[in-house]
């Protein structure tokens, strides 16, 4: 897989291709857009989904945050390759099923099972980035609304080109901002305990919106 260019394309990137290179990786991008793309904003604090807090609980080391990590990582050839490797890997070892079918799934949110869904996915991927030596505030959960309706949990990596999304509904990372997902809440850079509501320019989000909890599906 080509990862020969040093240029970095702050926008939609296709999985396994962050650093693209000849024409396998032109066809794989989907946009060629050099202007730097717009940053997750945090809005007011919020409370964090539940099933997240119990996740707390059960690993305790992966909800930690040291204050004298960077916030924002810098996109170089080797981050770029554990971020694909990494997305790649997660996507393919999990067998995709829906919360509450299977024993497996009766804990919540879980680091790594045999079958899991877009929660397990994400927290699986901060996971395996933390142990790759990335700083957890650069790391951020975040709670979605797909465009069916639907509560989902993205991986957001926080990078100096802007806030790039790990997803298992897709093997393209993107930038955040060009998906199709209503951002409801993301877990605090500052503590991964916390969460905040993610600022719109748009409409004001309903109530019935903010009390999403991926935990409850």
């Amino acid at each position: 897989m080509a990862r020969r260019s040093s240029t970095w394309l702050p926008v939609i990137i296709a999985a396994g291709t962050l650093l693209s290179g000849g024409a396998d990786a032109r066809n794989r991008t989907q946009h060629d857009n050099p202007s730097p793309a717009p940053l997750i904003t945090e809005a007011s604090p919020t409370l964090a989904p539940f099933q997240h807090v119990r996740f707390c609980l059960r690993y305790p080391s992966d909800c930690k945050s040291d204050a004298t990590e960077v916030e924002r990582i810098e996109l170089n050839p080797e981050i770029s390759a554990l971020l694909e490797r990494v997305n790649r890997n997660v996507n393919a070892e999990i067998a995709p099923t829906m919360k509450g079918y299977g024993p497996e799934l009766r804990d919540g949110w879980t680091i790594a099972p045999s079958l899991g869904d877009c929660n397990d996915y994400a927290v699986t991927k901060r996971h395996e980035l933390l142990l790759g030596g990335l700083p957890a505030k650069a790391l951020r959960l975040s709670v979605v609304k797909t465009a069916s309706g639907i509560g989902h949990l993205v991986l957001v990596v926080s990078t100096t080109k802007g806030d790039i999304v790990l997803d298992n509904l897709t093997e393209t990372i993107r930038s955040w901002h060009q998906t199709e997902y209503q951002w409801l809440k993301i877990q605090s850079a500052a503590d991964a305990r916390f969460w905040y509501e993610v600022k719109t320019n748009g409409p004001a989000l309903s109530r019935a919106d903010r009390k999403i909890r991926l935990a409850d599906r």
